[in-house]
């Protein structure tokens, strides 16, 4: 075979590869239409308890760290900034508009080790699985970069603990 000949056939691979990875995420964007990134400010009234550099890494469907969501404003890897506060989670990833999840929209917060692509020490990931539009339970995965996994999903954590009890 000639060098010509290879070199149209690694061409023609490589087209097909690409073409076959554009079709998979069009057809994974247009299954997640339904689902909205919930873009929002902080209330004025919400104190502030903590700011952390974070690496935003993915959310998924719940229980499902391998199964990319293509949530608008959530589909790819970004900076991000999180914000604790008294009423919820913010986050300002890198050229998107703001996310806020209300405390009342978070069923749980945990550590990870994996989603998608991205494996880290055991429990270095940051885990929040919140209700998106009232029944469905995403899982929205955070690497944070000054301070650690436990920390940040502690202080995320205490926001759910209930108070008043008479236990």
């Amino acid at each position: 075979m000639s060098r010509e000949g290879a070199l149209a056939i690694t061409i023609a691979v490589t087209a097909a590869v690409l073409a076959v990875l554009a079709w998979a995420w069009w057809r994974r964007t247009r299954r997640d239409s339904g689902l909205r990134a919930p873009v929002g400010e902080v209330p004025v009234d919400a104190a502030p308890l903590s700011h952390h550099e974070a690496l935003y890494v993915a959310t998924t469907r719940h229980g499902e760290p391998l199964e990319r969501l293509a949530i608008r404003g959530l589909g790819f890897r970004s900076r991000a900034d999180l914000t604790v506060t008294s009423a919820g989670v913010a986050l300002d990833l890198t050229g998107q508009p703001r996310l806020f999840i209300p405390t009342e929209q978070i069923v749980d917060v945990a550590q990870a080790t994996v989603a998608i692509d991205r494996v880290v020490e055991r429990d270095g990931l940051v885990r929040i699985a919140w209700r998106r539009d009232g029944q469905t339970v995403v899982d929205s995965y955070l690497r944070p970069q000054d301070a650690s996994a436990r920390a940040v999903a502690d202080e995320i954590g205490a926001l759910l603990t209930p108070t008043g009890t008479d236990e």
